[in-house]
C-alpha cells in the first residue's frame, strides 16, 4: 500500500528533529594526491613516448602514405583489367608498365641534366667575361674605385666553380651527399615495394577493415569507404591526365619553336603539373626563362603559350577532367592545397584535395543525414 501524504510529511519531520548522531553516514570521497600526480606523470610520459615514435617512424608513415595513395590511384585501372583478365595479371601488367614507363623518362632525362650542368659549367666563365666586360659594369666599377674590384671577384669565382670540392663542401661532405642518394634511392624502392604489396590485397585489406566495423553500421561504413577510395583514385589519374597533357602539348610546341633540350623542359612541364593549382605555373616561369638561352624571342613565345595554355587549363581541361574525378568546390581546392602545401609541402599539396573530398563525402553522408534527424 502506498504511505499517505501526511504520513509521509511525519516521517520527514521526525527525521529532520533527529540527533545528527542518529543520521545515516555518507562515505566522502577522498582523493589521494600522490596517486593522482603520479597518474598524470604516467600520462605525460605515455604520451612523450608515443610523440617520440611516431617521430622516430615518420619516414617510413611518409613511405607507408605515398605508396597507398599511389596504390589507390591505380586501383581504377587494375579493376578495369581485372575484369578481363585474373587480378595478379593486372597487377602486374599495370605495375609493370608503371616501372618501365620511369625507368625510360630517368634513363632519358638523367644524361640530359648532368649534360646541361656540364655545359653549364663549362659556359660559365665565359658568360661571366662577358658580363663582367660590359659597359654598365664599367662605369659601376669606375665609380666603386677602391671599393670593389669587379676583376678579382671574376677570378675568385672561377676559381671556386673549376674546383669540384667546393660543391661537395656546400652539399655538406660526400659522404654526406653519398648517403642523401642512398637514401632516396632505398625511399623509391621501398615505396614501390610497398605499392606492389597494397595494390595486389587492397580487396584484403578493405575486407579486414571493414571487419572492425559492428555488422549493424557496416554497410554504411562499406558504402563511404568505397565513395572515399574511388574519389582518391579518380583525383589521381585525373591529376596524372592533365600532367600528361601539359607535358605532351609543351614537349609539341616547344619543338616547334626551337627551344633547348625539349624534351626535358617537357618531363619539367609534366612533373610540376601533377602539383595542384601552383604546379603549371612555376613550371611555366622555369622553362620560359630557360627558353633564354635560345633567344629572347623564344622565351617571349613561351612565355606566350604558356599564358595561353593556363587559361585553357583552368576553364576548360581541369572542368572537364577533375569535375569526373572529385566534386569539390573551387574555393575548398585552393584552401586545401594551400594548407597542404605549407603542412607537407609538394606532398602535402598533393593529398590535400582527396581529403578535402573525402572530409566533403563523410560531412553529406553522415553528419548531414544526424542533423536532419534532428
Amino acid at each position: 500500500m502506498r504511505k499517505s501524504k501526511n504520513l509521509r510529511q511525519l516521517e520527514s519531520a521526525g527525521t529532520a528533529q533527529m540527533p545528527a548522531a542518529l543520521l545515516p553516514v555518507v562515505p566522502t570521497l577522498r582523493q589521494n594526491a600522490f596517486l593522482f600526480g603520479l597518474l598524470g606523470g604516467l600520462g605525460v610520459l605515455v604520451a612523450l613516448l608515443i610523440g617520440t615514435v611516431i617521430g622516430q617512424l615518420s619516414t617510413v608513415l611518409i613511405y607507408v602514405g605515398v605508396a597507398l595513395f599511389i596504390a589507390l590511384g591505380l586501383d581504377p585501372l587494375v579493376s578495369w583489367l581485372e575484369k578481363r583478365i585474373p587480378r595478379w595479371a593486372a597487377v602486374l601488367a599495370v605495375f609493370g608498365s608503371i616501372v618501365i614507363l620511369v625507368a625510360l623518362l630517368l634513363m632519358t632525362i638523367i644524361p640530359i641534366i648532368v649534360e646541361q650542368i656540364a655545359n653549364a659549367i663549362d659556359t660559365f666563365p665565359g658568360f661571366l667575361n662577358t658580363f663582367l666586360a660590359s659597359d654598365f659594369l664599367k662605369n659601376l666599377e669606375t665609380q666603386l674605385a677602391g671599393v670593389v674590384d669587379l676583376q678579382q671577384v671574376n677570378n675568385g669565382i672561377q676559381n671556386f666553380i673549376k674546383d669540384p670540392n667546393n660543391f661537395i663542401n656546400i652539399g655538406g661532405g660526400i659522404l654526406v651527399v653519398g648517403a642523401g642518394i642512398a637514401g632516396g634511392v632505398t625511399g623509391v624502392i621501398i615505396v614501390l615495394i610497398l605499392t606492389l604489396y597494397f595494390l595486389s590485397s587492397l580487396p584484403t585489406i578493405k575486407k579486414a577493415t571493414y571487419r572492425f566495423v559492428p555488422a549493424t553500421k557496416r554497410p554504411g561504413f562499406i558504402d563511404i569507404s568505397e565513395q572515399i577510395t574511388s574519389a582518391v583514385g579518380r583525383y589521381i589519374v585525373g591529376q596524372f591526365s592533365l600532367a600528361l597533357i601539359n607535358g605532351v602539348l609543351s614537349f609539341i610546341f616547344l619543338s616547334i619553336i626551337g627551344a633547348p633540350k625539349t624534351l626535358l623542359l617537357a618531363f619539367i612541364a609534366f612533373l610540376f603539373s601533377l602539383v595542384p593549382l601552383v604546379g603549371t605555373l612555376f613550371a611555366s616561369i622555369l622553362i620560359s626563362l630557360l627558353c633564354l638561352f635560345a633567344s629572347p624571342l623564344t622565351a617571349l613565345v613561351a612565355i606566350i603559350y604558356y599564358l595561353i595554355y593556363m587559361q585553357v587549363e583552368a576553364y576548360v581541361l581541369s572542368p572537364r577532367i577533375m569535375n569526373k574525378a572529385v566534386n569539390v568546390p573551387g574555393a575548398v581546392v585552393v584552401i586545401a592545397a594551400i594548407a597542404g602545401g605549407t603542412l607537407g609541402g609538394v606532398l602535402g599539396a598533393l593529398v590535400a584535395i582527396p581529403i578535402a573530398a573525402s572530409a566533403i563525402i563523410i560531412i553529406e553522408k553522415v553528419l548531414f543525414p544526424r542533423q536532419d534527424l534532428k
